[in-house]
C-alpha cells in the first residue's frame, strides 16, 4: 500500500470506530489545558466557522507539524526554498509541548540528507 491508499483505509476505520459525532475536522488546536503538571485537554477553534472548542482528555498525543524554514537552505536557484515538509508547518508541536512544560532536547540537531541528482524527497 502507498501512503495515499493507507490514509483512506485508516480514516474509514476511525470513522466506523468513533462515529461521525465524535470526529472534528478543520479545528486548529492552539493551547493545552493543564491540570497541575499534566495535560488535561486542549483548546482550539474552527477554521471554517466561528466556533471555539474545548476538549477534555485523559491523554493527549501531539502529532503536529515541525518548524520549516528555520535554517537557511543550502540549495540555490530552482531548489531554493523547497522543503520536504509543508510551508505551513510553523512549529506548532514545539509550542504546544513547551506550553505544557516539556523539556525540549536535541533541538540543535539538523537533518542533512544525502544529496543525489534530481531528488526532491527522501
Amino acid at each position: 500500500l502507498n501512503g495515499e491508499s493507507y490514509k483512506v483505509i485508516v480514516a474509514e476505520a476511525a470513522k466506523n470506530a468513533l462515529g461521525t459525532d465524535n470526529i472534528y475536522e478543520r479545528v486548529y488546536i492552539c493551547e493545552p489545558i493543564m491540570d497541575g503538571d499534566r495535560i488535561a485537554g486542549a483548546v482550539g477553534f474552527s477554521t471554517r466557522e466561528e466556533k471555539v472548542y474545548v476538549f477534555k482528555a485523559k491523554a493527549v498525543l501531539a502529532a503536529m507539524g515541525g518548524a520549516v524554514g528555520v535554517f537557511k537552505p543550502r540549495s540555490t536557484g530552482e531548489g531554493l526554498g523547497r522543503s520536504w515538509y509543508p510551508p505551513f508547518s510553523s512549529g506548532s508541536s514545539a509550542y504546544f509541548t513547551m506550553a505544557a512544560g516539556t523539556e525540549m532536547t536535541c533541538q540543535e540537531v539538523r537533518f542533512i540528507p544525502v544529496r543525489f541528482k534530481d531528488g526532491y524527497g527522501p
